[in-house]
């Protein structure tokens, strides 16, 4: 099998993830790395920004709220991303069916234990019936607030156990992992998620066919192996949030081509994607915290090296990065006026420590004073003071 080194997973990284080689939309961005992560609203911009130069907020909401070429879709793990809308024909069916078949038996289940439902699935198919009806004659949609006010039945908020709440929020939730609703027009700023809950037919009033749930997991898988690709199966099963079944089932249906990689691990590609891709010019970039290039795979060893503690918290979540030629080298944060400072956690070449300064004094004067709060935070981007990497 040929041998695919770290050094080319990560000069593969610089260009498949547009870091290397900024491209020239939102869309572009999404595409480049399948989906984008959307958990905390501003990492969808941070990440678009880190790909595409010249980006403003407007050019993001157009893709997101005008255009309407990207939509917000809980899918894979019970995440929240951006797709592009050609690819939720694959999601729906597959990873977000997957979810919402789980989140329905568990819904069903808390229903009877909260004692407002005798039958869990007989309330919880009356509450999705109750909130579409009430949105059948608003296309613009509403909000979570007004669906409760419209929705007697959905109006509840009861503990269902120690730290954990029913609210309404569940069912809009649901909605919008069958893709009966999405997350439409955003209310608050771009860092903030208010959409207003709108029927998806009202949205995107034409999509392509949905796929089976066989052909929605090989599409995604397939998108997956050339922007995250050679990746192991372990990788893809962790990506995907499904089983080794389906993914083996995947892997076979493409015809994936097995290669090694360091370590003897093996690894797959697309079976028209096996020339060596060279190493781009010296690169580096800023992303936000759980952007899709640091969340692409479960093994992180070629680019994280020995920073995983560091760069993650204790529940996996990944921080703000600082990348240098396909490595996380350290993080970001910003100092009390705003400006994006640099905490290496290694020593970096003075000619990555210039790229790297670059980017942080570009992405300083593109959020103009904002300062970016998140509740991810790694254990680098806590440590004080943050400094400047001269």
């Amino acid at each position: 099998m040929r041998l695919v080194t770290d050094d080319e997973r990560r000069a593969r990284l610089a260009l498949r993830h547009a870091l290397a080689v900024p491209v020239g939309s939102p869309e572009a961005a999404t595409e480049a790395m399948t989906a984008l992560h959307a958990t905390e609203p501003a990492t969808v911009y941070l990440s678009c920004w880190a790909r595409v130069r010249s980006l403003s907020v407007a050019d993001v909401d157009r893709a997101l709220y005008v255009g309407r070429t990207l939509a917000k879709q809980l899918a894979m793990r019970r995440t929240l991303f951006v797709f592009p809308v050609e690819l939720l024909a694959a999601a729906w069916p597959s990873a977000s069916a997957r979810v919402a078949a789980t989140e329905r038996a568990r819904m069903a289940r808390d229903a009877v234990t909260a004692g407002f439902a005798e039958d869990g699935h007989e309330w919880l198919d009356r509450a999705r019936t109750a909130v579409i009806e009430a949105l059948e004659a608003v296309p613009d949609g509403r909000s979570a607030l007004e669906l409760r006010r419209a929705v007697s039945l959905i109006d509840i908020k009861v503990a269902v156990r120690a730290g954990e709440m029913w609210t309404a929020g569940r069912i809009l939730t649901h909605l919008g992992l069958t893709g009966d609703l999405v997350r439409g027009v955003n209310t608050g700023g771009w860092h903030v998620s208010r959409p207003r809950w709108t029927l998806m037919r009202h949205w995107l009033p034409s999509l392509p066919p949905l796929m089976t749930a066989e052909e929605g997991y090989r599409e995604l898988v397939r998108r997956w192996l050339y922007s995250f690709g050679p990746g192991t199966e372990d990788d893809i099963v962790w990506w995907l949030g499904s089983t080794k079944a389906v993914v083996r089932a995947a892997l076979a249906s493409l015809e994936a081509v097995p290669v090694t990689l360091n370590g003897g691990a093996t690894g797959w590609l697309l079976p028209g994607d096996l020339d060596e891709v060279p190493a781009p010019p010296d690169w580096a970039a800023l992303l936000p915290v759980l952007d899709s290039t640091v969340m692409g795979w479960k093994g992180r060893d070629f680019y994280l090296g020995p920073h995983r503690d560091q760069l993650f918290d204790n529940r996996g979540n990944a921080g703000t990065t600082a990348w240098f030629n396909g490595r996380a080298v350290g993080c970001w944060v910003q100092d009390a006026a705003g400006v994006v400072r640099l905490r290496l956690l290694e020593d970096v070449p003075p000619q990555g420590r210039s790229l790297l300064e670059a980017e942080a004094e570009r992405l300083t004067a593109w959020l103009d004073g904002f300062r970016v709060g998140s509740v991810y935070s790694s254990p680098a981007m806590k440590a004080a003071p943050a400094h400047h990497a001269r």
